[in-house]
Parts: structure tokens; sequence; C-alpha cells
């Protein structure tokens, strides 16, 4: 099969090395009792260890070039996979970074934040500990720039708009092509969802080609109540974006909410019990805010049977291992300090 293209050709700034793979986790799913489970690696996009962010960013760097800019400004918390990402594409696209950030400089600079500084970014934090002041800061910034003569481009948190957003239809329709090479027709695709563009993309793909799979994601810093009407207009902006010609309903979002634990950015007892499990099952290394926790999602909706054990299941594995070297305070032998905090 050749994999579909996209309706409508965007700007694009090629950094991701695609397709990324589809393989069994055969010791895994022998272990949630399951009859076949796929991990969808999209942590090994190959660009700067970005995960999921890196496709994002083609289409998102693509645009800001495409409008003249020369510096791109990133928003999100110091250990920021999104952030970590941009910053070194901006300076691989020839772009100045700039890197604003909610609370205080940390006294170290570990993790994605240590990458951020070897990338040259500018660091910005906005002294606040509420995640909410980066956008307004990044906006102020961006009006300064602008004056003087600059042409900044700001991304939204997680890359989530309909440009972003495009580039999950895209790899919809790569999974698509790996699916129909493995006989595999899955029930469920499992996503971690934080700023929603990833499941909106997946979404609008998935009722694009008709796909047999519902996608769920399940939350890791949002409310249902917050998550569902975001994801459906994302999903329909991003389908409108590249002229689908499909109609997406509330039908076609599925969010998975018992597994966010004491918050966003906090690690929690059942993510911990499924990083350890992926790795010791798989050897695949997830995060403690977005990875672990969707993996724990999956393992509970598994063991609750609100999904199936006999029809194959998809992991979509987006990255960010980076911000879990930074934690090494949070882990003990065989301990997890719930309390620690992972400032994403």
């Amino acid at each position: 099969m050749t994999q579909r293209s996209l309706p409508v050709e965007l700007p694009r700034f090629r950094l991701a090395q695609l397709p990324t793979p589809l393989h069994d986790a055969p010791r895994l799913a022998a272990a949630l009792g399951i009859e076949r489970l796929l991990i969808k690696r999209d942590d090994l996009t190959g660009f700067a260890g970005g995960g999921n962010k890196v496709r994002k960013l083609e289409f998102l760097v693509g645009d800001a070039l495409a409008r003249g800019a020369d510096t791109l400004i990133a928003v999100g918390g110091p250990q920021s996979n999104a952030v970590r990402t941009a910053m070194v594409a901006a300076r691989v696209a020839g772009l100045d970074p700039i890197a604003v950030l909610y609370g205080d400089p940390p006294s170290t600079r570990e993790g994605n934040l240590l990458l951020d500084v070897l990338a040259g970014a500018r660091l910005v934090f906005t002294g606040q500990a509420d995640r909410g002041s980066t956008e307004p800061a990044a906006a102020v910034l961006a009006a300064e720039l602008s004056r003087t003569g600059r042409h900044p481009y700001v991304l939204p948190r997680g890359g989530a708009t309909p440009i972003g957003d495009a580039a999950y239809v895209e790899a919809a329709a790569e999974l698509d092509d790996q699916l129909a090479a493995l006989h595999a027709r899955p029930s469920a695709v499992i996503v971690a969802t934080g700023s929603c563009g990833t499941q909106a993309g997946l979404i609008a793909g998935a009722v694009w080609l008709g796909a047999s799979y519902k996608v769920c994601g399940v939350l890791v810093s949002r409310s249902r109540s917050e998550a569902v009407p975001r994801l459906l207009s994302l999903a329909r902006s991003t389908a409108e974006l590249l002229e689908l010609g499909v109609n997406i309903g509330p039908q076609d979002v599925l969010v998975e909410d018992r597994y966010l634990g004491p918050g966003f950015g906090l690690a929690s007892p059942e993510g911990d019990a499924a990083l350890r499990l992926a790795l010791a099952c798989e050897g695949l290394i997830l995060d403690p805010v977005y990875t672990a926790k969707a993996m724990a999602g999956l393992v509970g909706m598994v063991a609750h049977g609100s999904i199936s054990r006999t029809v194959p299941l998809v992991f979509v594995h987006t990255g960010g291992e980076p911000a879990l070297y930074a934690r090494h305070s949070l882990y003990e032998p065989g301990v997890l300090r719930p309390e620690g905090s992972v400032d994403a």
C-alpha cells in the first residue's frame, strides 16, 4: 500500500525520521492478559529526543518560516518536552530560540532545561507558579520584539493548533499502512492527552480513513469537561484546514480521566507501576508526566473491562524521556515519592 497523502500541502521544515516503527509488544501483552498489543514508536522520531513534538514542529516551523519569522517563542514549564524540542528546532531552522517558562529559575539545570541551555535558548521565567502565566508573558515579549523590527512566531502550549495537529492526521495515515501490513484491526488507539493536539489530529485522521479503531486519550492535565470540547474543536478545525471532507462528532472523542493522579506534572503511583512494567517487559522508557500515565490508563481500562482483551490494541509512545532524567530525586529503590513535582 502507498500511504495516503494529505489533501492540502502545508509549508514544512523537515525534521523527523519517518515512518516511526510499529511493533508487537508480546511480553507486555501477556502481562496484561490481552491478545495483542502494538506500540507506535513516536518516541523514535529521530530529532532531539522530541517524540511526538517533532512531527508538529515540522509544520509549525514551516509556517513560521513561510511567514518570515526570525524568532521562535515557546511556552511551558522548565521540564517541557515541547519547549525543549522547539528550541533545538529553532536553532536548526536559523531562528532565535526563546523559552518562556513559568516559575523561577531552578538551582540546577537538568533534563529538558539543560537541553534548552545547550541549544542556546534565551530563558525567560515568569516568576509565577501558574502555568497559565506563560502565554501573556510570551505575548508581551513578542510585542516588544515586533516594536524593534523583529518577527517573532509564538507557539501555543504543546503546538496544539490545526497546523500542528495536521501532523497527526498524517501519522494516522502512516499507522493505517502499518496496520494493514501487520494484518491488524485494533479496536482502540491509546495516547496521552495534555494540550489535546496529538489526539485531535489522530481523531481527524481516523475519521478520514474510516479506521476500525477509536482514539482514546488518557488525560494528563485537563479535566474531561475542558478536554472534550477542546478536542472536538481542534479535530474539526484540523479537518477543515486539510479539507478532509468529514464530519467529526462527539462520538469520536473518547477520554479516560481516572489516571491524572495528584495533578499535571506530578508523578502517580499508577503511572510509576506502569513505567516499571513497560521497562521490565519490553525495555520501553516512559516519562512520569505523559506516557507512564497513558500506560496506566491502558492497564486500568483492560483490568476494568472497558476495552476488549481479545482485539488488538495500539499504544502511542509519544516520547518525553529526558524529563525522567531530571527526576532522580523522586525515586528510591522500589519506592515512588508521589509528592514530587516534575514541573512539565
